[in-house]
C-alpha cells in the first residue's frame, strides 16, 4: 500500500547537508511506490507562537494566526509518514525547526498515528553530539497519540555544503525512505 509522506526541511540553504538527506530520503520513498513531498521551511511563512491560548479554547483546531502553518498542519495530519530534518546549531535544531514545532500546538492533537524519522547534520563528527537534536524532537512527538519512532540518520561530521554526499548517511537516507 502506498504511503503520504510528508518531508519537513529546516535548512536555511536550498543543496544544504541535510536537506540532501531530505532529498534522498524523498527518492528513496518514491521509488518503492509512495509520494512524497518536501516542504522547506525557509521559503514559508511562519510567525511565533504567541501563547494567545486561542487554540486550548477551540479544541485545538485553529490557530488565530493567518500564516502557511495552517497548510503545513493539514499536510502533517493527512500524511502516513513525517521526516523532520534540521541542520544542528550549538548541538540542538535550528530555530526555523523549533519554531514550527511550537506552532504544531494549535492542532497536535489531530497529529495521530503517524510513523515518524528524524535527519540532523552537524559538523561535530560524534553521534553524540546529535542526540540533544533528537531528544528535542522525542520532546515533540512524545505529545502526539500514537506516534512511532520509526528511523534517524545521524549526518555527523559534515560542515561544508554537499560533503553528506561523501558519507554513510547519504546511502541510509535512500535505504530508510525505500522501506518505509
Amino acid at each position: 500500500m502506498s504511503k503520504k509522506v510528508l518531508v519537513i526541511s529546516a535548512s536555511p540553504r536550498s543543496g544544504g547537508n541535510s536537506d540532501i538527506l531530505c532529498d534522498e530520503f524523498i527518492r528513496g520513498a518514491k521509488d518503492a511506490g509512495n509520494t512524497a513531498e518536501k516542504i522547506f521551511l525557509r521559503d514559508k511563512k511562519i510567525n511565533y507562537c504567541t501563547g494567545c491560548g486561542y487554540c486550548n479554547t477551540n479544541d485545538y483546531t485553529a490557530c488565530s494566526q493567518k500564516d502557511d502553518m495552517a497548510e503545513i498542519l493539514n499536510k502533517m495530519i493527512e500524511a502516513d509518514v513525517i521526516v523532520l530534518a534540521t541542520p544542528v546549531y550549538f548541538y540542538t535544531m535550528n530555530g526555523q525547526m523549533k519554531t514550527f514545532i511550537d506552532r504544531c500546538c494549535a492542532r497536535y492533537t489531530h497529529i495521530t498515528n503517524k510513523d515518524f524519522y528524524f535527519i540532523a547534520t552537524a559538523a561535530d563528527d560524534r553521534p553524540a553530539a546529535l542526540e540533544k537534536t533528537f531528544d528535542g524532537f522525542r520532546g515533540f512527538t512524545d505529545c502526539l497519540d500514537n506516534m512511532r519512532e520509526a528511523g534517524y540518520i545521524y549526518g555527523a561530521g559534515v560542515w561544508q555544503k554537499g560533503e553528506i554526499k561523501s558519507s554513510k548517511a547519504f546511502k541510509e537516507a535512500y535505504e530508510k525512505g525505500k522501506n518505509i
